[in-house]
């Protein structure tokens, strides 16, 4: 976004079409990601018996690779010149980036929904860790950084080197006896997952080779939508409507909430409110939200109070945009006109966020049969995606409407 900034005072027309996507930049990444996720997670449902998990999550960690390699170089690329071109090609790399990791995450979520839920919830948490430490680094980077183009440089090494650490951790685990037991019932049950229930005793019946040619084309067929989808979904509508609601807010609206004391000029009010208040404070309250899951597990799956506590997280909108959020167009009315008011927002925007969530996520699987719990991983994380690509559209529209 530095490189769209530096460019951004030019005048004329061509200054003001880069000011639009300076302005409008956290909604272009937010569509660009989420929108390409969906289509993945659509063709990563159809794969889950035909192309093995240890290949769909090592094939999406290169490809994330790659691009973050590229992505890398352009850091010390000069791209004034070429602005436009260089943010269509950054909301390209975005979206294939959003596209790899949404297969790297379905998989390695319909993987660990074989595994006790302990290790789910444990997996979900961590997501959010990750988001809490790239605050942090943020926060500190803005305190003693000298040149934005080394610290953006920092960012992408650090990425690209976490990445390589996550092919090697995961080619590890076989090599656990915890995680081989787990993963080998995995690679046993999907075969049964695309049986019609009814057609045991007619398998039996059949001469053993024609059993086995039988078998195994079952085995590589497409898992049972319907029933997931009919199981799973109140469950779904839940999910998908956490991330609508979630996504829409943050960051397009939140990181763009400023100090009523702004014009003092001081550090916290023009350096460090956004990124504390909004990015640390999110993703700090987010991670904390999924811990408690790992003790405390209410409402239960088929309570009416989930949905009911979902559905009441709509008020978030309102309190978010009568905030201090600036430029503002259309919607000149600033009711919460202190600095209190959007740390409380969203420290229960995200508290909310990864509890209700994290609830949500580690049910879908396990109301299924152990068989289906795959297939219902990757289903449950298609809500997830589609809440994200709907919120983020939405995201633009409201962002142009305040």
């Amino acid at each position: 976004m530095y490189k769209l900034q530096n460019c951004s005072d030019q005048a004329g027309p061509v200054g003001q079409a880069d000011s639009d996507l300076r302005d409008f930049f956290e909604s272009y990444v937010s569509i660009a990601s989420a929108v390409p996720s969906v289509l993945c997670l659509i063709g990563n449902f159809l794969l889950v018996n035909k192309v093995p998990a240890s290949v769909r999550i090592q094939s999406s960690l290169f490809v994330m690779l790659a691009v973050f390699l590229v992505i890398t170089v352009l850091v010390k690329v000069d791209t004034s010149a070429w602005t436009t071109r260089f943010f269509a090609l950054t909301i390209g790399c975005v979206a294939v980036v959003s596209s790899a990791s949404t297969v790297f995450t379905s998989s390695i979520f319909g993987l660990s929904s074989c595994f006790p839920m302990r290790n789910l919830q444990a997996l979900i948490s961590g997501q959010a860790m990750g988001g809490t430490i790239s605050a942090v680094a943020s926060v500190i980077d803005l305190a003693a950084a000298a040149n934005v183009t080394d610290s953006a440089l920092a960012y992408f090494l650090t990425a690209d080197i976490f990445i390589i650490i996550c092919i090697m951790m995961y080619l590890l685990l076989p090599r656990l006896e915890y995680s081989r037991y787990y993963m080998s019932s995995q690679e046993e049950s999907p075969s049964l997952a695309t049986v019609p229930p009814d057609s045991s005793m007619e398998d039996e019946a059949e001469p053993e080779g024609t059993t086995n040619t039988s078998f195994l084309a079952k085995s590589t067929g497409i898992p049972p939508l319907r029933p997931i989808l009919q199981k799973t979904a109140l469950l779904g509508f839940s999910l998908f409507y956490i991330f609508f609601i979630s996504i829409i807010i943050f960051p397009s609206i939140s990181s763009n909430i400023e100090s009523v004391s702004k014009s003092s000029g001081s550090p916290w009010s023009t350096k460090y409110f956004a990124p504390l208040t909004s990015f640390l404070l999110y993703n700090f309250a987010d991670w904390c939200g999924r811990q408690i899951t790992a003790w405390i597990q209410m409402p239960g799956p088929k309570s009416k109070l989930l949905p009911a506590l979902v559905l009441l997280r709509t008020i978030f909108l309102p309190l978010f945009i009568f905030s201090n959020y600036q430029p503002r167009a259309q919607i000149q009315t600033v009711v919460f006109n202190q600095d209190v008011y959007p740390v409380v927002f969203t420290a229960l925007l995200g508290l909310s966020n990864g509890y209700l969530g994290t609830l949500v996520i580690i049910y879908g699987p396990k109301i299924m049969p152990k068989e289906l719990a795959e297939a219902a991983g990757v289903v449950m994380t298609f809500y997830l995606m589609l809440g994200l690509a709907v919120g983020s559209a939405f995201s633009v529209l409201i962002v142009h409407l305040i």
